[in-house]
């Protein structure tokens, strides 16, 4: 009987013991280790890839905004899981798909009313876009409703209506868009894309400057 109550004893320090280090090296030291590696080379990345403008945080370039006016270029549609009536430039509660399959009825018809906001929002004197210009990106929700970038087609296609709006040529907005074009990552992962947030940052600039 004692020598069993002792090698319990023996093997509950045992166990106690590797908690105890497990605890320090995974618990500590090693989130430690990770968040000092991850500070020292990719701060910004560690921080949530923050955006700032006029000298403070107005986004992070991973996550889209809602709420532009049409001055500025527009994001993917946010279609998901949940609505944000408190703060509508996040508009999801959850990242995550519609979950509303291919033949559904109520995709169609937030594809074709999207479609047409698009046409009619795009379409400004001397220059109208047709329904067939207008790429998939700009009338589906991604994944995770959440995606801060847009096709360069996208962006294109908004060129004439940010132009006009802002008093710009057309030109410079155009090129603000190629400026803000970034390519496919290691040239061959991904497809083009431009980042909403940082490419109405730069818009803002211009018209400052105007």
């Amino acid at each position: 009987m004692n020598n069993s109550l002792l090698r319990t004893t023996r093997l509950l320090g045992a166990a106690l013991r590797a908690l105890l280090v497990l605890t320090v090296l995974t618990g500590i030291l090693y989130p430690l280790a990770v968040t000092g590696v991850a500070q020292a080379l990719f701060p910004g990345k560690a921080n949530g890839s923050e955006t700032e403008a006029d000298g403070k945080v107005v986004g992070s370039s991973l996550i889209g905004q809602q709420g532009y006016s049409l001055r500025y270029f527009q994001p993917r549609p946010a279609h998901g899981l949940g609505q944000n009536s408190l703060n509508t430039r996040y508009r999801l509660i959850l990242s995550g798909a519609t979950n509303l399959a291919a033949d559904s009825k109520e995709l169609t018809r937030q594809v074709e009313a999207a479609k047409a906001a698009v046409v009619k929002d795009n379409s400004v004197p001397g220059h109208r876009v047709r329904p067939s210009d207008v790429p998939a990106d700009a009338v589906t929700s991604s994944g995770s409703g959440l995606d801060p970038d847009i096709s360069p087609a996208y962006a294109r296609l908004q060129v004439h209506r940010v132009a006009a709006r802002n008093g710009l040529p057309v030109a410079a907005v155009d090129k603000l868009v190629e400026d803000h074009t970034t390519g496919r990552t290691l040239g061959f992962l991904g497809e083009p894309r431009v980042n909403v947030l940082e490419l109405n940052i730069a818009l803002r600039d211009l018209v400052a400057k105007r």
